[in-house]
């Protein structure tokens, strides 16, 4: 989903991860297109200091092609190699909704519960048609899946998260994001279903990116 559609609605309509425009990597010689397939920054930002290749995630939880892309993109981290580091980042592309859904994000990343949280945010979306956009729905949420409430806020609203926020937007605007979901690999790439012709596709791009960082391309 594009930051430009964002308006159009919360959840809008599911075009689904294959109907995304884009090229197919079959007709790709020697594999995917730069240019084409992923866009190589004009501005690389510095190597992550943990040493590792690392692999963003660009989401948002009101987008629904994050929400069907989010079972492939759980298997595919579970193969990764030692050398990869996968981390996300919630993007903010204006304040409300986005911005509450990122401080979700990062509330129940701090609080160690994003395999337990994660996924039932996006079901309580996209499937319940729960907004999860006002504190008390949140609250309610968090309580019903046996998080104590008022901890749970008070790390929402705590600096430490408001500061994981500002360094995801910051990560966004280097990566120069436009939409969701997108993947940013080691400060250097980015690629999207857009681009790639979906976003199972992109994941394959990614492989090929790690594989050529690997060989110092």
């Amino acid at each position: 989903m594009k930051r430009r559609n964002f308006s159009a609605g919360f959840l809008g309509a599911s075009l689904g991860a294959g109907g995304l425009l884009g090229p197919g990597l079959a007709g790709a010689q020697g594999g995917p297109v730069e240019g084409t397939h992923f866009v190589r920054l004009a501005q690389p930002m510095p190597a992550p200091s943990h040493g590792k290749l690392e692999v963003v995630e660009f989401f948002w939880y009101g987008c629904p092609h994050c929400h069907e892309f989010e079972p492939a993109l759980e298997g595919w981290t579970k193969t990764l190699p030692a050398d990869v580091l996968f981390r996300r980042a919630p993007v903010a592309f204006r304040p409300e909704p986005h911005g509450t859904h990122q401080r979700l994000y990062f509330a129940i990343e701090t609080m160690g519960l994003i395999p337990a949280l994660h996924r039932k945010i996006f079901y309580a979306i996209h499937n319940e048609r729960q907004w999860l956009d006002k504190p008390a729905d949140i609250s309610a949420f968090v309580a019903k899946n046996g998080v104590d409430a008022a901890k749970f806020m008070d790390v929402f609203n705590s600096f430490t998260v408001q500061t994981k926020a500002r360094q995801a937007h910051q990560l966004s605007e280097s990566y120069k994001i436009d939409g969701v979901p997108a993947l940013g690999v080691h400060g250097r790439f980015y690629t999207s279903g857009s681009l790639a012709g979906s976003n199972e596709r992109a994941l394959a791009v990614v492989d090929h990116l790690l594989k050529r960082l690997r060989s110092g391309g």
